[in-house]
C-alpha cells in the first residue's frame, strides 16, 4: 500500500480569500496529509481580520509579515524562505502553494528539481508560467463550484452555458489534439491505450488539467462527451482509441 504523501501547505493571504480554505484543505486530502499549514500576510491590516476564525478552525499557523515598503509584497520572500527551510528539513514529500497574483514559478521549479511533489492552487488570474511549473494545478473557483453543485448533470449544463468558466484553462480543442497525439504515440497493435496511462500522460503535459474544470467529476464521461474517441471496458480496466 502506497504511503500517504506529507504535504506542506503554504498560503499567500494577500492574494487568496478565506472563503476558499475549506476547499483547499479538502482537496489536499485527495493527494496526501497536510503537515505544515502556514499562511503569510500582514495581520495588522483590517482586511485580513476575517481570517481569524478560519485559521482556528483549520489549525493554520499565521506568519506575520509587515509591509515595510509600499508596492512590494514582502509576503513572497517570507513564504519562499520558509519553503526552502521545510525542503531541507526532509520532513515532507511535497508542497501545496496557494496564490493568485504572486508568481512563485522559480520556487515551484526549484522544489520539483529537489524531487518534491508540487501542487499549485489559485484563481484563474494565476500566472501561466507558475501553472506550468507545478506537477498539478487546481483552480479555486472550480473547487468551490463543484462542491456546491448537487448533481453532475446540473454541473455539466451550467458549465456548458458559462464560457467564462473556461477562461485561463486549456481549451477543449487543444485537449482533443493532445489526446489524439498521446493515443497515436502509445497505442497497441489494435489502436487501444490504457485509460489510466492516458490520464497520467495528459496531467504531465497539462498540469492544470482536471475534468472538474469542464463540469465532469470523472475522466470517462468527460472523454465520452468529446465524441472523438472510442472507449472499451473490461472487468478490470478501460481502454481508449481514436475514432475513424
Amino acid at each position: 500500500m502506497e504511503k500517504d504523501k506529507k504535504i506542506a501547505v503554504l498560503i499567500d493571504a494577500d492574494n487568496v480569500s478565506d472563503k476558499y480554505i475549506k476547499y483547499i484543505i479538502d482537496e489536499i486530502s485527495n493527494h496526501g496529509i497536510p503537515t505544515y499549514k502556514r499562511i503569510y500576510g500582514d495581520w495588522t491590516k483590517p482586511q485580513l481580520a476575517s481570517w481569524k476564525n478560519v485559521l482556528l478552525n483549520y489549525s493554520i499557523t499565521p506568519i506575520q509579515q509587515y509591509s515595510y515598503t509600499t508596492g512590494k509584497n514582502s509576503t513572497d520572500a517570507a513564504l519562499i524562505i520558509d519553503a526552502m527551510d521545510i525542503l531541507y528539513s526532509n520532513h515532507v514529500d511535497g508542497f501545496c502553494i496557494v496564490l493568485s497574483d504572486s508568481d512563485f514559478t522559480k520556487l515551484a521549479a526549484r522544489l520539483r528539481e529537489a524531487g518534491m511533489y508540487v501542487i499549485g492552487m489559485g484563481e484563474k488570474k494565476t500566472p501561466t508560467p507558475f501553472i506550468s511549473a507545478c506537477e498539478k494545478f487546481k483552480y479555486l473557483e472550480v473547487l468551490v463550484s463543484m462542491a456546491s453543485k448537487p448533481t453532475e448533470n446540473k454541473i455539466i449544463k451550467e458549465a456548458q452555458g458559462q464560457e467564462e468558466q473556461k477562461i485561463g484553462m486549456t481549451s477543449i480543442d487543444k485537449l482533443i489534439e493532445a489526446i489524439r497525439t498521446i493515443i497515436t504515440e502509445t497505442l497497441d497493435e489494435d489502436g487501444w491505450v490504457f485509460l489510466g496511462k492516458l490520464g497520467s500522460t495528459l496531467n504531465k503535459r497539462y498540469p492544470d488539467f482536471d475534468t472538474r474544470n469542464y463540469g465532469y467529476t470523472k475522466l470517462t464521461p468527460f472523454l465520452f462527451s468529446l465524441n472523438h474517441f472510442e472507449i472499451r471496458s473490461t472487468k478490470t480496466s478501460k481502454y481508449i482509441r481514436n475514432k475513424g
